[in-house]
C-alpha cells in the first residue's frame, strides 16, 4: 500500500488568461503538509508547476495506471478551471490559449473527462481529487463507481471509493484574496490537515468528509458567496488522508477557540477562561495569541470586507442618487470580488440609504394566509408583510395573521408520485452534508444520510439527529435533476388541539388519517426544473435553485400532465394530508424543527416570534432549495420560503375530511384551492 500525491498548480499562462499567483503556491504548502511524518504523510508527492497540457496529461495518467489496488491516489490542482463552447469543463496549462474566434483550442488544456475515464479505469480503490478553481464542481457531472463490491471500512485508509472535493460549484468563480500567500479554498484545505483542526470527531483521523466541512465553514466564513462542495462514489467521503495529533496541546486549544470564532473576536470573559486553559496546556501568550489570529482570521476578514462595501456604497450614493446602471455594475463586481452575497450586503444598502432620509425603492407587500382560499388561476404576491416595529406578535392575533409573516407568495409547487403508479436539513445553523449511497447495478433507488435539528421554546438547539431515506432522480435533460423521496406509509392526528398557540377553529377538528406510502419532491420545484417542463419562467426572484413562484393552481396541475408526459410517471399535487402528513415527517411539535424555529432554520420574516426565541433576519426574498437543514423525511423547506398548492378545494374545517389521505375535490367547485405553507400548524 502506498500514499502518492500528484500535486499541480498553474501561476503563469502564455495566452491572455489572468495570472494566478498564489496557485503554484498552493502546490508549495500541499507537498510540505502532506511529507509530515508525524501526521502519517505520503510516501510519493510529485509537484507540477506551470506546466503544459501534454506534460500535465502525461503525469496524470501515470498515477492513475501504475498505481496498485490499495493504495491512496491524492490529485490536487490549483489554476484556472475554464468550460468550452458546449459547457465542458477543462483545467488550464500554461499554453492553454483560444483560436481567432474566441474559442478554447481543446488540445492545450486537460478536458475533466479525460480525468474521469483514468479514475474509472484505474484498480486504485482509493482516490481523492481536490480541485480549486472557477468551476470546478461540474467536475463530477458523469462520476461513476467502477464496480459494487463490498466495502471494508477497517482498513487503514478508511473507505472504499473516490471523492472529488471542490472550491465551487459548477457556475461559481473560485476567490483569490490579497489577505493571504495562499488561494483561499487551498489555505483552509492546507490548515485543516496540518494543524489537526479538521479531525472534527476527535477520533484521530482526517477524511476526506471532515476535511471538506472543516475547509467548507472557513471559505463560507470569509466569502459566503463561494460554496465548496464534495462528491463522493461508495464510501469515499471516509477516506483517511491524515493523522490528527489529538493530544497536541495547541489542537486542544485551537478547538477551544472555535467554539467563540464566529463573534470574530474573544469576549472578555472568555479571554478569561482561555488564558487560564492557556497556562494548564503549556502555552506561551505568544502561541496562544497566534491560534487565535489565526481562528479568528476568516470571521475579520469579512467584517472587512463588509466594511470596504459599505465605503464604496456610501461613496456612491454620495456622488448619485438614485445610482446609474454603470454604478449599479460596479458594485456588482465589487461584491464578486469581495465574495459577499446578496443577503450581506442588503442590510448595508438600507442602512446607507436610511441615514439619507432616503425612501427605499421597494416596498414589500403583504402576502395572504396559507390556509385562506385562492381563486383558481390568481397569483399570488411575491413579496412578505411588510415588518413591523414590535417585538413580539401583538396580543388577540391569530394563527393565520402570524402565518402571513412567514412565506413568499407565488404559489410554490411540489411534485407528488403515488408509489403504486411507480413500483408495484448568513449564517444558518450548519448540518453535517448528506452522505450519498448510489443504485445498486441496474437500480435506481438512491439513499441518502442526513442530519435533522430540533429546538427548545427559546429557539437553541437542544439535539440533532441521523435520518436514512431513499429517492430516485428523475433526468428533465439539459442537467436538469428531479430528486423524489420515498414518503413511508403511517398514520397521523392533521389538525391541530384547541391550546395550541395562534390557532384556528378551521384547524379543527383533529382525527386520524392514514396514509399509503408515496414520492414526493425533495425541494420545492425549482426555476431550472419548471423551465425543462414548460420552457417559461414566470418567477419574480431569478435563479435557476430558486423556488419557482407566482404559479397558478391551473399552471401548478398544467405543470404535473406536462411532467407526467415526459417521463412516463403519473406525477400530481399533493392532498393536503399528504402535505401535512410528509411536513411534521413523526413529530408531534408546531414545527418539525420542534415547539418553535429561527430563521436560522426557515427563510420568513424574522421580525415576529413564536414562541421565545430572538428575532431572526428578514430576507425579502427567496432562498435557494436546500438552504436550511431537512426534516426527519429528508425534505426541505416546508416551513418558509414559498407557499405550495394542494389538490384539495377549499373547506372550513376537518368536519368532512376524510380518515384516508385523499384529496378532498368537488366537482362543482371550480373556483378556491388550498394552500399550505409557511410556519404550517404542526401540533399533535
Amino acid at each position: 500500500m502506498t500514499k502518492i500525491a500528484l500535486l499541480i498548480g498553474v501561476s503563469q499562462y502564455q495566452s491572455d488568461l489572468n495570472p494566478l499567483p498564489k496557485a503554484v503556491k498552493d502546490v508549495e504548502a500541499m507537498a510540505h503538509v502532506l511529507q509530515i511524518d508525524a501526521l502519517e504523510g505520503f510516501e510519493q508527492v510529485k509537484t507540477l508547476a506551470d506546466t503544459d497540457a501534454q506534460t500535465m496529461r502525461e503525469e496524470i495518467e501515470g498515477i492513475f495506471s501504475a498505481s496498485q489496488k490499495d493504495d491512496l491516489i491524492l490529485l490536487f490542482f490549483s489554476g484556472h478551471g475554464i468550460k468550452d463552447d458546449r459547457g465542458k469543463l477543462y483545467f488550464a496549462t500554461n499554453n492553454t490559449r483560444k483560436n481567432d474566434r474566441g474559442k478554447l483550442i481543446r488540445s492545450t488544456a486537460v478536458a475533466a473527462g479525460f480525468i474521469q475515464e483514468l479514475m474509472s479505469q484505474s484498480r486504485c480503490k482509493h482516490q481523492v481529487v481536490i480541485l480549486d478553481c472557477c468551476f470546478s464542481g461540474a467536475f463530477a457531472a458523469g462520476m461513476t463507481a467502477k464496480d459494487s463490491g463490498n466495502v471494508d471500512l477497517q482498513t487503514q485508509l478508511g473507505g472504499e471509493g473516490r471523492a472529488v472535493l471542490t472550491s465551487s460549484t459548477s457556475t461559481q468563480y473560485s476567490f483569490e484574496q490579497e489577505e493571504s500567500d495562499l488561494s483561499i479554498y487551498s489555505r483552509y484545505i492546507v490548515e485543516g490537515i496540518v494543524t489537526g483542526a479538521a479531525d472534527l470527531n476527535s477520533d484521530g483521523w482526517i477524511e476526506v468528509q471532515e476535511l471538506h466541512e472543516y475547509a467548507k465553514a472557513k471559505v463560507q466564513a470569509t466569502a459566503p458567496a463561494m460554496s465548496p462542495e464534495i462528491y463522493a462514489v461508495k464510501e469515499g467521503f471516509k477516506i483517511r488522508l491524515a493523522k490528527a495529533l489529538i493530544t497536541d496541546p495547541k489542537l486542544k486549544y485551537r478547538k477551544e477557540v472555535e467554539r467563540y470564532a464566529s463573534r470574530g473576536e474573544i469576549p472578555a470573559y472568555v479571554r478569561i477562561m482561555l488564558g487560564t486553559l492557556g497556562e494548564q496546556l503549556g502555552l506561551s501568550p505568544t502561541e496562544a495569541k497566534a491560534i487565535e489570529d489565526e481562528v479568528l482570521r476568516p470571521y475579520r476578514e469579512r467584517l472587512a470586507h463588509l466594511q470596504k462595501y459599505r465605503e464604496a456604497y456610501a461613496a456612491a450614493t454620495k456622488s448619485e442618487y438614485p445610482l446609474s446602471q454603470t454604478t449599479v455594475d460596479d458594485l456588482k463586481h465589487f461584491q464578486g470580488m469581495l465574495g459577499l452575497r446578496d443577503e450581506d450586503i442588503q442590510p448595508i444598502e438600507e442602512e446607507v440609504i436610511n441615514s439619507r432620509k432616503t425612501t427605499p425603492t421597494r416596498e414589500p407587500r403583504i402576502n395572504q394566509s396559507s390556509t385562506q382560499p385562492r381563486k383558481e388561476g390568481r397569483f399570488l404576491e411575491n413579496t412578505p408583510a411588510r415588518p413591523r416595529r414590535n417585538n413580539v406578535a401583538p396580543k388577540g392575533i391569530t394563527r393565520k395573521q402570524f402565518l402571513k409573516w412567514t412565506g413568499w407568495g407565488g404559489g410554490g409547487l411540489v411534485a407528488t408520485l403515488v408509489v403504486s403508479q411507480i413500483f408495484k436539513s448568513p449564517q444558518n445553523i450548519s448540518v453535517a452534508e448528506p452522505k450519498y449511497i448510489e443504485p445498486t447495478q441496474n437500480g435506481e433507488i438512491w439513499t441518502v444520510e442526513y442530519e435533522t435539528v430540533t429546538l427548545n421554546d427559546k429557539g437553541e438547539e437542544i439535539s440533532r439527529d441521523n435520518y436514512q431515506t431513499q429517492f430516485f432522480k428523475e433526468d428533465l435533460g439539459s442537467g436538469v435533476i428531479l430528486e423524489m423521496v420515498s414518503i413511508p406509509a403511517g398514520e397521523f392526528l392533521i389538525g391541530s388541539p384547541s391550546s395550541e398557540k395562534y390557532r384556528e377553529a378551521n384547524e379543527s377538528p383533529q382525527h386520524k388519517v392514514t396514509v399509503p406510502a408515496f414520492f414526493m419532491g425533495r425541494f420545492a420545484v425549482t426555476q431550472a426544473q419548471y423551465q425543462a417542463v414548460i420552457s417559461s419562467n414566470p418567477a419574480n426572484f431569478q435563479g435557476d435553485n430558486l423556488p419557482v413562484e407566482r404559479v397558478s393552481w391551473n399552471e401548478a396541475m398544467n405543470f404535473c400532465q406536462k411532467l407526467s408526459t415526459k417521463t412516463g410517471r403519473n406525477y400530481r399535487l399533493p392532498s393536503e394530508a399528504e402535505w401535512e402528513y410528509a411536513c411534521r415527517a413523526g413529530t408531534t411539535t408546531p414545527f418539525y424543527f420542534g415547539t418553535t424555529l429561527t430563521t436560522n432554520l426557515a427563510n420568513y420574516d424574522g421580525n415576529y416570534i413564536y414562541q421565545s426565541e430572538p428575532k431572526g433576519k428578514y430576507r425579502e426574498k427567496t432562498t435557494e432549495v436546500g438552504s436550511f437543514p431537512p426534516n426527519a423525511f429528508g425534505l426541505y423547506d416546508m416551513h418558509g420560503n414559498v407557499w405550495e398548492w394542494c389538490l384539495d378545494y377549499w373547506h372550513n374545517n376537518y368536519q368532512s375530511a376524510l380518515s384516508n389521505s385523499q384529496a378532498l375535490l368537488n366537482k362543482n367547485d371550480n373556483r378556491y384551492r388550498l394552500m399550505r405553507g409557511g410556519l404550517l400548524v404542526q401540533q399533535s
